[in-house]
């Protein structure tokens, strides 16, 4: 890692670290008066009145609680008083968790008659709101609503839900995204699985809150239309946690009702009821035999296996989140696999079904059953081109080769050994009814049912083995799994890389050619292995990441023996964004050339803002120190988790903003923030608010950086308004103190300075490109910012041997620098093109 300059503060370490941590935190609760008065005076309540423990006594709650039943009753003020009361100590203290969370935001964002208006407003309307659906769900005879009918709900969650709803409208857009979609899914799969009245109820509320968020800001609340590949992960892998957890929480519900909970059994097992056991035994000695030995299975280590579905879920939404191609086919064919298994339940009981409640029910068992994982299906298929990390094949191999080793170890163990103990079973095990049974081993105990007749475990080895075996198996799984979607994912071809890496580190290229070390370049070498090109395919196209980098001499020989390579394979090259030199080489080959950016290189060795023409760079720099706003180096990987998250959520409010991708290429995401060589000069105040932020690329010769490139730029929209002045005057003059020669601003695509001269067609028709693009990227006006700090202009061109290929270029220059466009946004960018 690069030293840091003086003005970064040292890593804090121990305690200091969590001074750091908590203090906000509790600054932010003394902030809130109105949260810490209502936590207080809510428990004050439940202590007086004795409801601490179990909640409110039956007559207490008749009097205070909202349901259908008071509200009959003519108690029309129970939607208040409600919010006064928990149901229990747990319900006390994740009601107070909750209050803290969304408490201090509300006061801080919306101000505290908002607050307390968003609290009340919510608690009121959502319970009416609540009650409302309840009572149609019994009119159009829903069987869950009639379970509920006569339930009575206390507890200020209802308003907290509207109060969060409300507050995440006015969160960063990474954080309303994220807060918004966990305040729609936890009440919706509460709703879904447990289905009490207060589920119902928090639905409604969140309505509320939703709608109060939009009305006072009609005119100005925006709808982001963008979301970033990273951010679609995270948001996709939320989903795919909550049709994991709501089951287990259901689980936690001994009289959950949900239209869910049909099947939440196959989610997560539950331990059969005496009852269960009893009718059994009354239908046979086989069944009774099952049945205890399910139950015992139950108070075994074996009971994690009815966690089995909801912990591959979780597993897979870290693969997910991280995007991994390899997660995405696992959990689709999981979805499928879960498809299949419903339809086999609903085959299977068909005639019980249909018997129990007639067509209607059987199309509502269907429904329910189908709901979730169609709709889980879907979203992974709507997303599916977010999910393009692909794990290395050396560690998919291992992967296979770990589950491989275990799923052969852990049936050979259950067959084997049970064949040798095979009088330990009821009856004496057979080979064949030892390998029929090794079905139950692998799957949770609500499958048992599934799974033709088994040898039932009597004695103590053959139990062992009944109970461990699966267990082991899957425990293995889990932490490969586990630990190969936590591995970094590093290019599939990491010894090129690395070898490309070095011979830049030592002998350097042009003031682009970092860009070569992104992920996603595949490399060639030059015969010598003293110089390579990075280049991409797309189609026939092979497209290089700007000039050959190595030795001199070797780079002017590379650009031929590209080309060779190519030809080879039947690929048209296309050397991209290179300096005058490679066009030299490209030329003396007989092709054709356009001028497609135009760098901005800024000397460092007597720059001096001094000077009318300077005024502006001065101005920022004394505004920003007035503002006590200061440029602070770091490396990103070794960021605090609170700087990292105020620029995750800067940049995705500038995807938001823009409506349309980040673009790729030979421009930087968050992604390439990541390599330790990479410097990011961060503007922040007082408060540790991160105003904007500004990342460099090295430029090497001889083994050290002698110059540095910009690449990532972003600022908040609300924040310091000379921020890229001040962080790009900041960073010249660190690094001029430093003794570097010069800093790149970049080259700005479809840019160009005026030289005079006359144009050939297709260059006028790239300026008429840039022109056109212009108020959708702005690439023009970014040419005019850099023209505040003097710069000298250096074309950069594109060479390519084949004038007919010139098609087939465009769009693959279009594909590498807009990889994630979605059809949507296509049509999107082509009405702003229009308009």
């Amino acid at each position: 890692m690069t030293e840091p300059l003086p003005t970064s503060p040292r890593p804090e370490r121990g305690w200091l670290r969590w001074v750091r941590v908590l203090r906000p935190l509790w600054t932010q609760l003394r902030a809130a008066p109105l949260t810490i008065a209502f936590v207080v005076v809510l428990w004050v309540v439940g202590g007086a009145t004795g409801s601490l423990g179990a909640g409110p006594s039956v007559h207490l709650l008749d009097q205070i609680g909202v349901g259908i039943p008071t509200l009959r009753e003519g108690h029309w003020w129970t939607p208040v008083t409600s919010v006064l009361w928990c149901s229990g100590i747990g319900s006390y203290l994740i009601t107070t968790l909750l209050l803290l969370v969304f408490g201090p935001l509300g006061e801080h964002r919306l101000g505290r008659p908002l607050t307390a208006g968003a609290l009340l407003i919510g608690q009121v309307l959502g319970t009416l709101l609540g009650t409302a659906a309840v009572r149609l769900g019994i009119a159009a005879d829903l069987e869950w609503t009639d379970q509920i009918k006569d339930h009575i709900a206390v507890g200020p969650t209802v308003g907290v839900f509207a109060l969060a709803a409300a507050v995440a409208a006015r969160l960063s857009v990474l954080w309303r995204r994220r807060v918004l979609l966990l305040v729609v899914l936890v009440p919706l799969v509460m709703l879904l699985y447990v289905g009490h009245l207060q589920s119902v109820c928090r639905v409604g509320a969140v309505a509320v809150g939703l709608a109060l968020a939009a009305w006072p800001r009609r005119g100005e609340l925006k709808v982001p239309r963008a979301v970033s590949w990273t951010e679609t992960r995270v948001l996709v892998a939320l989903c795919l946690a909550a049709t994991a957890l709501g089951p287990l929480v259901a689980s936690l519900y001994a009289d959950a009702a949900g239209p869910f909970a049909s099947f939440s059994d196959l989610y997560y097992s539950h331990v059969p009821t005496a009852d269960e056991v009893g009718a059994a035994c009354e239908e046979s000695a086989r069944a009774c035999a099952r049945a205890h030995s399910v139950h015992r299975f139950f108070h075994s280590p074996g009971l994690l296996m009815a966690a089995l579905v909801p912990g591959l879920l979780l597993v897979l939404g870290e693969g997910l989140r991280r995007g991994l191609r390899f997660a995405w086919l696992v959990t689709a064919v999981t979805e499928l696999a879960w498809i299949a298994v419903l339809c086999w339940v609903l085959v299977l009981n068909y005639d019980d079904f249909a018997n129990d409640g007639g067509a209607r029910y059987l199309l509502e068992l269907i429904g329910e059953a189908l709901l979730l994982p169609v709709l889980m299906l879907a979203l992974l298929l709507a997303t599916r081109r977010r999910f393009d990390q692909r794990l290395p094949r050396r560690d998919l191999r291992r992967l296979a080769a770990v589950v491989g080793a275990a799923l052969v170890l852990s049936c050979g163990a259950y067959v084997g050994i049970g064949w040798l103990v095979r009088d330990q079973y009821e009856p004496d095990a057979t080979l064949g009814a030892l390998l029929r049974g090794l079905p139950s081993e692998l799957l949770p105990p609500a499958y048992n049912d599934l799974v033709p007749d088994y040898p039932i475990a009597a004695g103590g080895t053959a139990q062992s083995l009944e109970i461990y075996c699966g267990v082991a198996f899957w425990a293995v799984t889990l932490v490969a799994l586990l630990l190969a979607f936590r591995r970094p994912v590093v290019h599939v071809e990491a010894e090129d890389t690395a070898r490309a890496r070095a011979l830049l580190t030592e002998h350097g290229g042009s003031t682009l050619s970092f860009l070569s070390t992104w992920d996603g370049n595949h490399y060639w070498f030059e015969e010598s292995g003293r110089a390579a090109v990075a280049y991409r395919v797309f189609a026939t196209v092979a497209l290089t990441t700007g000039d050959p980098f190595g030795e001199p001499e070797a780079r002017d020989r590379a650009v031929a023996g590209f080309a060779r390579y190519c030809d080879a394979r039947g690929w048209t090259p296309c050397f991209y964004s290179v300096t005058p030199r490679t066009l030299a080489a490209a030329e003396a080959l007989g092709w054709r050339s356009l001028q497609v950016a135009e760098d901005t290189v800024v000397p460092l060795a007597e720059l001096a803002f001094t000077g009318k023409k300077w005024q502006d760079i001065r101005t920022s720099l004394n505004k920003a120190a007035k503002q006590g706003i200061t440029a602070e180096w770091w490396s990103y990987p070794e960021a605090p988790l609170g700087l990292r998250d105020q620029v995750r959520s800067i940049s995705e409010e500038w995807v938001a903003d823009k409506g349309l991708p980040e673009m790729g290429f030979t421009l930087g995401g968050l992604a390439e923030l990541e390599d330790p060589a990479v410097r990011v000069l961060v503007a922040v105040d007082a408060d540790r608010t991160v105003h904007g932020l500004t990342s460099w690329m090295p430029v090497y010769e001889n083994g050290e950086p002698v110059g540095w490139t910009l690449d990532f730029m972003r600022r908040r929209s609300d924040g310091f308004r000379g921020v890229m002045e001040f962080l790009i005057a900041s960073a010249a003059l660190g690094f001029q103190e430093e003794g570097a020669r010069f800093l790149s601003l970049s080259g700005a695509p479809l840019a160009r300075a005026e030289r005079g001269g006359t144009a050939t067609a297709l260059q006028r028709m790239l300026d008429w490109m840039g022109k056109v693009l212009e108020p959708v990227y702005g690439f023009r006006s970014l040419l005019a910012f850099k023209a505040k700090f003097q710069p000298e202009y250096r074309p950069m061109y594109m060479a390519y041997p084949d004038p007919a290929a010139l098609g087939s270029i465009t769009r693959a220059i279009g594909k590498a620098y807009l990889p994630h466009m979605t059809p949507g946004q296509g049509v999107r960018l082509m009405r702003k093109l229009s308009a």
